[in-house]
């Protein structure tokens, strides 16, 4: 199925956008996963943050139509963190939850394509729904992230206007009467019309776009009425519901028009860290219950 449908379907079942994003910030997993010190070359802190999202999956298995992992934080742990990853991927997608690899790749020519491979081709290990790409080396490097996401059914959120403060630093310089963020949308929407499914309309080339800029979002949107849009921001970095639901429009079961990722709000509530099994459990669910209801409530305008 092709992804952009593929995902607004999930996200009109589950009847919110909420991505959950798996960043696992070795000082901040519970201790009643974590081992030792967590230091990121002991064997056994990759074992512990298995076992931490292998709970959390526990948790939003049939809740949550979408994950982002974040590549770094498992890279960090050499070898044992991205066969955990690898372990955790191929649950969720089993279980029926897309994969949003947070990757940030790109690169040129033969590279660009090995890394598109490693995240989209049949049998990889680390395959996923989706992959963060970065379009500042040029358009022509990320022809191999699309052409092999869509052959395989994926898709692409390509970085446009990022959530971080310091994203206006060059996003938002002037070029040719446009600050630049806004000419990396206009050349992403004209390979992203070309792509858009036959079932909901909506393109399997996505961008990124931060809550933490809702006006901008708002712009990116009338540039780009097909692209799916991905939106970090929300929650522990600041952006409301309200405003990381700026760029949706009106849809068969109320807004949409991308995901919203959660991390660190819902992965570390307050009081986890030290919480015995049962008290993890409802201190979790009432971190993921708040961001379902918000985010639902806004999808309902």
């Amino acid at each position: 199925m092709h992804f952009g449908d593929r995902l607004i379907t999930s996200i009109r079942k589950a009847g919110h956008p909420l991505c959950v994003g798996l960043d696992p910030h070795l000082g901040q997993i519970p201790a009643l996963f974590a081992s030792d010190d967590m230091n990121p070359g002991a064997p056994q802190t990759a074992e512990a943050v298995l076992a931490f999202f292998n709970a959390v999956l526990d948790r939003i298995d049939g809740r949550v139509p979408v994950i982002k992992p974040q590549i770094a934080f498992f890279e960090q742990m050499g070898s044992r963190g991205i066969a955990a990853l690898e372990e955790i991927i191929a649950r969720a997608r089993g279980e029926g939850i897309q994969v949003i690899m947070d990757a940030k790749r790109g690169d040129i020519g033969s590279t660009a394509a090995a890394y598109a491979t490693s995240f989209f081709a049949e049998g990889a290990p680390l395959k996923s729904d989706a992959l963060t790409i970065n379009p500042y080396l040029g358009m022509d490097t990320l022809e191999p992230f699309v052409t092999t996401a869509t052959d395989n059914g994926g898709g692409v959120f390509v970085l446009v206007k990022t959530s971080n403060p310091g994203s206006a630093d060059f996003q938002n310089l002037k070029v040719d009467n446009r600050m630049l963020y806004q000419a990396v949308a206009d050349k992403v929407s004209d390979v992203a019309r070309t792509h858009k499914g036959p079932e909901t309309g909506w393109s399997s080339i996505g961008v990124v776009a931060g809550a933490t800029y809702p006006k901008e979002a708002i712009d990116i949107r009338e540039r780009m009425p097909e692209t799916l849009i991905l939106v970090p921001g929300y929650g522990a970095q600041g952006g409301s519901a309200k405003e990381a639901l700026q760029s949706f429009i009106p849809g068969p079961e109320g807004l949409e028009g991308g995901v919203v990722n959660s991390s660190r709000g819902i992965l570390f509530p307050a009081g986890a860290q030290e919480a015995s099994a049962a008290e993890w459990e409802a201190l979790f669910d009432e971190a993921l219950n708040k961001a379902i209801d918000e985010l639902g409530d806004a999808m309902q305008g």
